[in-house]
């Protein structure tokens, strides 16, 4: 699961991704219903190497849905995609993207209590995660909007990603591609997307805790300076 992430910037989605960054700013963490970037191919038929970079919405919104529903859909279980309502449309027609991040949020209760982490790649490249997107004609204001929603894989025996999330509950993770992968994600049939969604290597991923700042604690040490 992952409800908060930090987006690659800019000049990441030019050199990890290989990808023009979008035309819009995007904010440097990003919550479900926050515009961010996500990465498709640029056309239906377009081959493997074309890449494009939009921004979408955090959070999965059908054409029947309004964008509320975003704070919801941010995650779509691989086993269940096929036939969720708000996801099976994208997954069926192929409609796969990559969520490019710098690091991505998790709570773990280890203390007793939720703490932040933060999960990122060991080396310090970006991560890209597979993910769905869809396309809603009449969105805010008259728009249309893109969406996206970050596909999960169970966790249970993965050696770092099982540590968190409350005690007693499934775990999960965000499935995460090699980046030799990346175009064959985007241009997969359907019936070989699961041979993309494993569970990334921990050996691959550095982690520690993130406690978020009280907005209050930030502003004083802002004044303190």
């Amino acid at each position: 699961m992952c409800a908060n992430y930090t987006p690659a910037k800019s000049e990441l989605l030019q050199q990890h991704f290989m990808v023009a960054p979008p035309d819009s700013a995007f904010p440097g963490e990003a919550f479900p219903g926050y515009m961010a970037p996500f990465i498709r191919p640029p056309y239906s038929d377009s081959v493997p190497g074309d890449r494009a970079c939009a921004l979408g919405m955090f959070g999965m919104v059908p054409h029947w849905a309004d964008p509320t529903l975003a704070r919801q859909t941010y995650n779509a279980r691989s086993e269940t995609v096929a036939t969720k309502p708000s996801f099976r449309h994208a997954f069926r027609h192929r409609q796969f993207c990559i969520i490019p991040v710098a690091n991505f949020y998790e709570p773990s209760y280890e203390t007793g209590k939720p703490v932040r982490w933060e999960i990122s790649s060991a080396d310090g490249s970006p991560l890209g995660i597979a993910g769905i997107w869809e396309h809603k004609q009449d969105g805010p204001n008259g728009l249309p909007l893109l969406s996206f929603s970050m596909l999960t894989i169970n966790a249970d025996a993965h050696p770092l990603m099982k540590r968190f999330h409350k005690p007693n509950e499934e775990k999960r993770m965000v499935a995460i591609l090699a980046p030799e992968h990346y175009d064959d994600w985007l241009h997969c049939e359907v019936a070989d997307a699961s041979d993309f969604l494993s569970c990334y290597p921990a050996r691959k991923l550095a982690a520690h805790a993130a406690p978020r700042v009280p907005r209050s604690a930030h502003q004083s040490s802002l004044l303190d300076e």
